[in-house]
Order: C-alpha cells, then sequence, then structure tokens
C-alpha cells in the first residue's frame, strides 16, 4: 500500500492506538487484540495487517523486556531457552499462516477475546500464586510454549495473556512475575514471525514505523507501572480490555446490527 492511502489523520489514530495497545500489553499482555483489529479497519489487507501487527507490536515487547533485563526482574540465563522455545513455534506458525485463508481471522478474534475474558473471570488461580508447579521446567518448555509460540506466529492478539496464564496455571508463577516473563516469551514470538513476514513481503512500512515509535512509548510506561499496580487491577484491566475490544470489533463486523 502507498503511503498516499494514509491520511493523516489516520496514521495519528493508529499512532495513539499503538501507544495504548503497548501500555496495555505490558500490563496485561493483548495489546494485538487492539493493534490488529485497528490495522485490520484501517484497510489493510489481512496478511499485510499481521505483519505491519509483529513489526510495531516488536518494539514494544523489545522495550519492555529490555527494562525487564536491565533492573533484574527476570534472569536471561532462565528465560534464554524458554525464548528458544517459543521462538521455534512461531516460526511454524509464521509459515503456516501464508498458506491459509486468511478471512478465518474474523472468526478467531471474538472467539480469542472471550475466551480470555472467561478464563480471566473464572479461574481462582489468576487470584493468588498457586506454589504448586503442575508441569516440570522441561515439560513447560517442549510441551506448553511452542503451541503458544505457534498461535502468535499463526495470528498473535492475545500471546502476551495467554503466556502469562501458563506460568501461573502450569509453573506456580504469581500473576506480575508471569507477566514479566511473559514479555521476554513473547519478544521472542514476534522477532520470530516478523523474520518470516518480512521475507514474505507483508509489511506496511511507514504504519509499521509509526506505530513502532508509539509502541515503544506505551511499553516504557508499562515497564514501570507493573510492579506497582496489584494484581486484582491487573485482573480488571484485562477483563475490561478484552470485553471492550469484543463488542467493538463485533459492532464493526455487524454482527450487532
Amino acid at each position: 500500500m502507498e503511503i498516499a492511502s494514509f491520511s493523516i489523520e489516520l496514521l495519528s489514530f493508529l499512532f495513539i492506538i499503538a501507544i495504548v495497545a503497548g501500555l496495555i500489553d505490558t500490563l496485561a499482555g493483548g495489546g494485538g487484540l487492539i493493534s490488529l483489529p485497528a490495522l485490520i479497519l484501517a484497510g489493510v489487507p489481512p496478511l499485510a495487517a499481521l505483519g505491519t501487527n509483529k513489526l510495531q507490536g516488536s518494539m514494544g515487547t523489545a522495550t519492555a523486556t529490555y527494562l525487564m533485563f536491565r533492573n533484574r526482574r527476570i534472569n536471561y540465563r532462565e528465560s534464554k531457552p524458554l525464548m528458544q522455545s517459543a521462538f521455534i513455534g512461531a516460526t511454524i506458525g509464521a509459515i503456516a499462516v501464508q498458506f491459509i485463508n486468511t478471512d478465518v481471522l474474523s472468526f478467531v478474534i471474538p472467539m480469542v477475546l472471550l475466551l480470555i475474558v472467561v478464563y480471566f473471570v473464572a479461574s481462582p488461580l489468576m487470584k493468588k500464586k498457586s506454589n504448586k508447579n503442575h508441569l516440570s521446567s522441561g515439560a513447560y518448555k517442549n510441551s506448553v510454549l511452542p503451541p503458544i509460540g505457534f498461535y502468535d506466529g499463526m495470528f498473535g492478539p492475545g500471546t502476551g495473556s495467554f503466556f502469562a496464564l501458563a506460568g501461573v496455571s502450569c509453573r506456580g508463577h504469581d500473576l506480575i512475575t508471569s507477566t514479566a516473563i511473559a514479555k521476554s516469551l513473547n519478544f521472542a514470538t514476534n522477532v520470530a514471525s516478523l523474520i518470516i513476514f518480512l521475507a514474505a513481503g507483508h509489511v506496511v512500512w511507514v504504519v509499521g514505523l509509526i506505530m513502532m515509535l508509539g509502541q515503544a512509548i506505551g511499553a516504557h510506561f508499562g515497564a514501570h507501572f507493573l510492579f506497582k499496580i496489584k494484581p486484582s487491577y491487573l485482573r480488571l484491566v484485562v477483563v475490561i480490555m478484552s470485553t471492550s475490544m469484543l463488542v467493538k470489533y463485533s459492532y464493526s463486523m455487524g454482527w450487532l446490527n
């Protein structure tokens, strides 16, 4: 798509969306549930929207991950093998999506949104730390992270939330710690996916670069707020964000008319 296809107003809107998405994604995951529908509604073709979303999302997760490592909120040595596992899954998923009918996106988005809302509302595991590891480190790395990475490579929105959920339910982490670790995993999957989409030429650079700046701003503030926010508030942010986007997306698709 040419630069002339986008008005200043539309680019400004996408910039603001990226700031909000970067903030939400760092705090709760699911920023892609805001940015991807916005790109599609802006007229970007589905595969290009996925690729552009990876470009701008990589900046947000890179900023958050850097701040987590720099401030010693997460350990690089422990995170590295987990990131590698998620990277492999995302690479396979990004390759697979090049060969499917992208019309399925219109049905996957609301299902993912609804799943996240139901899980965060209903699951008692998200209310407090679980002291029991339900999976060993090896089983978690080899059987849980690759499928989530595959989902991110193929589609993406909500991946940060899924990584956070997996850390709590499978490894016994508290929500804040699990969300912090999820940033590094999501960064790995974003980079893996982006490499494939770049190779396939499915990136709108003018939009992606502008949204990258917004993502960096949002992620910067989100990383500083993450360890100061109460877990109950974090749950509320996820539920409100997901419910609002579910209603908005359903309305934009004409399902509520």
